[in-house]
Formats: C-alpha cells, sequence, structure tokens
C-alpha cells in the first residue's frame, strides 16, 4: 500500500506518515489475501479461508471496533486500527467492499453483512457489530458508494438501498432506502457486473452494454453532457458496440474496460484521473491511451501491444492492470 496514511489507512504501524512508494502490508504476510478494497479512510480485505481484516479510520466503527476508547485519566479517546485486525470474525467471506464510512462483505453462502456509519454522518446512528441485510438471498456481487449499495444476484436482478439524493439507486426518485429495493428498468437485460462510485453507480450485460444513473455531474455516466442525472438506468450509447467487460466507478469519473484490452474514460478530468495527460472533463468516454515501452522481452517485431486486464477507480485516481499481448497480422492472438 501506499498513500495518506494519517489515519492508519496503510495498515504499517506504527507509522502514520505519507508514503509515496508501495510497501508490503506486513501484519498480512502470512495469510494469502484474495481480495481487498479502499473506503473513504479504511480498508478491508479477505483471505482465502473466507476471513475478513479491517484497518484504518473508524470513528464510524466501520473497522468493526467500537470508535472511541477511554484512556486511564477517562479521556475519551478515537479509536482508528492502524494494523490489520479481523473483522466480521463470525462470518465466511468471500468479498468485501468499503463505503464512506462504512463496511459491506458478502458471505459464501450468498448473504450481506453490514456495519459502521451507512447514511452521511448525522442521519442515522453507527454500528460497529455486523448485522445482516434483510431481504438478500444468493447474491454474487456487491458494490458499494460513498453512501449507497448494489447486490447483484445470481438471477441477474440487481438491490439496492442507502444514500439516494441523486438517484443512484436507479428507483425514480430520490428517496433512500433502509431495506433492498430493485433497481427499475433493468428486468429485460442480463447483468453480469455492477459499480457504484460517490453518487452514480453503473451497471453492464452479458452483451456488454453499459447502463448508467445517479448524478451526472462533470460528465461521469457517459451520456455526452456534463451535468443530467438520472433516477433509472440508461444505457450508454457512446459506449454501445464496444463489448466492455468490466465497469469501474470514481468519486466523479468512470472507467469502462473492452474485452480487447481497451480502457474508456469519462467524467471530471482533474488530477489526471481519466488518463488523457492533460486536464479535461467530458461526458464522451474516449480512449485512455497506454503510453508504455515494450517489455524487455519482446522480440523487436513489434507485434504487440498493451491490453488492459482490470480497471479501478478511486476518488481522484485510477489503476490498471496491464499485460503485453503478442500480436499476428490477423489480428489479437
Amino acid at each position: 500500500m501506499w498513500g495518506w496514511n494519517q489515519r492508519g489507512t496503510l495498515g504499517h504501524q506504527p507509522t502514520t506518515k505519507t508514503e509515496n512508494i508501495p510497501s508490503q502490508v506486513k501484519s498480512l504476510d502470512n495469510v494469502k489475501i484474495v481480495q481487498a478494497a479502499i473506503g473513504g479512510w479504511h480498508c478491508l480485505a479477505v483471505d482465502d479461508q473466507g476471513r475478513a481484516y479491517a484497518w484504518g479510520g473508524n470513528e464510524y466503527g466501520q473497522c468493526g471496533e467500537e470508535p472511541e476508547k477511554k484512556d486511564d485519566s477517562g479521556r475519551t479517546l478515537r479509536r482508528d486500527i492502524s494494523t490489520p485486525q479481523r473483522c466480521a470474525s463470525k462470518l465466511s467471506v468471500r468479498q468485501v467492499a468499503a463505503g464512506g464510512t462504512h463496511s459491506v462483505v458478502l458471505t459464501r453462502e450468498g448473504h450481506v453483512w453490514t456495519w459502521g456509519q451507512p447514511w452521511p454522518p448525522g442521519d442515522i446512528k453507527q454500528i460497529s457489530t455486523p448485522v445482516r441485510v434483510q431481504g438478500l438471498e444468493k447474491v454474487k456481487l456487491i458494490a458499494v458508494g460513498a453512501f449507497h449499495n448494489l447486490a447483484l444476484l445470481e438471477d441477474g436482478s440487481l438491490w439496492v438501498w442507502g444514500n439516494n439524493e441523486y438517484g443512484q439507486l436507479g428507483t425514480g426518485d430520490t428517496q433512500p432506502r433502509s431495506q433492498p429495493v430493485p433497481v427499475q428498468g433493468l428486468s429485460d437485460v442480463k447483468l453480469v457486473d455492477v459499480a457504484a462510485g460517490g453518487w452514480h453507480s453503473t451497471a453492464l450485460t452479458d452483451e456488454g452494454e453499459v447502463y448508467g444513473w445517479g448524478r451526472g455531474e462533470h460528465g461521469r455516466l457517459g451520456f455526452g453532457d456534463d451535468k443530467s442525472s438520472k433516477m433509472v438506468p440508461q444505457q450508454v450509447q457512446l459506449l454501445a458496440g464496444e463489448d466492455i467487460i468490466q465497469v469501474s466507478c470514481g468519486g466523479t469519473h468512470s472507467v469502462a474496460l473492452t474485452r480487447d484490452g481497451r480502457m474508456f474514460s469519462f467524467g471530471r478530468g482533474d488530477h489526471g484521473r481519466l488518463g488523457y495527460g492533460r486536464k479535461v472533463t467530458t461526458g464522451h468516454p474516449s480512449e485512455v491511451p497506454i503510453d508504455l515501452p515494450p517489455p524487455k522481452n519482446d522480440d523487436g517485431s513489434g507485434l504487440g501491444r498493451w491490453c488492459a486486464k482490470y480497471v479501478a477507480c478511486g476518488g481522484r485516481h485510477t489503476l490498471a492492470i496491464v499485460e503485453w499481448r503478442a500480436t499476428e497480422a490477423d489480428g489479437l492472438i
């Protein structure tokens, strides 16, 4: 991990200084981590045995610990977690997801559990002990935004709950939901992936079609403008025909990945998060160049290119895993 660390977010005890180069989280060295997630200022991880871990900011109980404790003199201290520790210890976890100030996990049985501050602070009391989200069975995948949640079921249906001030739940209104409800307008398509940003959501069909809804400011929905919010899912026509296989949402931008390894980004462009090499804000999905030299083992023929395999969007930055793929004259092999 690397980056901002004032709240113990990097898990590198005892230091809390910002780090600008990657450093291993030593306390997790003896387990095999298979998936991890970063929230507002806390982190979650799960190992191959289904054990979940949490660390970082904990003022709302999002790490699974009581947010405050008293010292020997009786003073109340904020209880951040600077070293990864077990959370949701009674659950066998398959996936973890982190929101602004809350945590969500999907168990191997297909159930969803949550804890922390699931609403904007002050709207609802936080909890540090996991509680099961009622009404959800056979969940395949979860996605969490700042204060809203998505659950994709094995039957392809999408259920949502949480904050909804910009229509990010896709229910046709801006009323929050404390219990899961189905998203409107997606019953005729088969969904295979979902993603949640700060205040917007996307879904991907088995035909490679992308749907977006929620806050549209800065063009993060990809509909060609920079302000239109949508309270129900609408297909992103500007990505039609691109055969998308994965979508990711950041705080104010989005990225879509194609089957042949190209990336399209759109939304707010400051801080370089769109990858175009210049400050640009756009609602038009544009291809992100992968400007890297060929690998050292390249045969020099030039028959190859860098292809993206996975993308992840943060609040103001983007990561991608890429690989070099050899090509023939008739196409990619």
